[in-house]
């Protein structure tokens, strides 16, 4: 079974595909190309940001020293980080059984 998740890219005039190279040693040749190489980053960026956001949010709650404003401000951030964790846990399985259910090889690649 043949599957193609994205279109090519063509530009007007153009009689062929074209390979965008970047910095990195990737050669993007569709959407779906430039969109799996991109998930594995994304990830590791919102993981990045998850952890900065709970040591802010604990260095909040820590320096609060009893004052309810900045205490209430503290819970927020967590409340937030662990909420953004929890999205983005989801889409992560959500996809996975996606993957799986529709027997799409290609989605269960991206994260391996």
């Amino acid at each position: 079974m043949n599957t193609q998740l994205a279109q090519l890219i063509k530009l007007p005039g153009q009689t062929g595909q074209i390979t965008v190279e970047g910095f990195l040693p990737f050669k993007f040749s569709t959407i779906g190309d430039i969109l799996s190489g991109a998930i594995p980053f994304i990830f590791a960026f919102a993981g990045l940001g998850l952890l900065l956001m709970i040591i802010s949010a604990g260095f909040t709650l820590l320096t609060s020293a009893g004052d309810p404003k900045k205490l209430d401000m503290g819970k927020n951030k967590l409340t937030y980080a662990l909420a953004g964790f929890l999205i983005i846990f989801a889409a992560y399985w959500i996809t996975q059984l996606a993957g799986n259910i529709f027997g799409l090889d290609s989605i269960l690649q991206v994260f391996k």
